[in-house]
């Protein structure tokens, strides 16, 4: 909720190439935030770190999550989201998926609540995500 809250100030909290937590345009976080993040700095950082040895599927589908739930804004996932109804509605059988598994908070990282099923949307999301940037650059 903390990162959600980061990313819809406009400010940006990222893991950088040192693999230390670091934010862009703090001055944008509303000062309640940025204290609930200092209180919950080891959990923000341990969260990041999880996701480093992610491949671009995993990372695709966590941007495109992002976007559903308009935490971070991404020109070119809204572009692709808006052409492609395909993809826009696999989105959202894929959290269906989730949510038959048990995931009922959009705060709780999702991950846990993957299987077979969600795995293979996600795969296919990918596939279409690859499909339309291929399209888009002229191939």
């Amino acid at each position: 909720m903390i990162l959600s809250q980061i990313w819809k100030s406009g400010a940006n909290i990222y893991l950088d190439t040192d693999d230390r937590v670091a934010i862009k345009n703090q001055n944008l976080i509303p000062a309640e935030v940025m204290q609930a993040a200092e209180q919950n700095f080891q959990s923000i950082d341990d969260w990041f770190k999880s996701w480093k040895g992610a491949g671009a599927e995993q990372v695709t589908i966590r941007k495109a999550l992002h976007y559903l739930c308009n935490w971070e804004q991404n020109e070119k996932l809204n572009k692709w989201m808006c052409e492609d109804t395909e993809s826009a509605l696999l989105l959202i059988d894929w959290t269906e998926v989730l949510a038959n598994n048990g995931w009922k908070d959009i705060y709780e990282d999702y991950r846990q609540f993957e299987n077979d099923e969600s795995n293979k949307l996600a795969k296919e999301l990918y596939i279409n995500a690859v499909t339309y940037a291929k399209k888009g650059a002229g191939a």
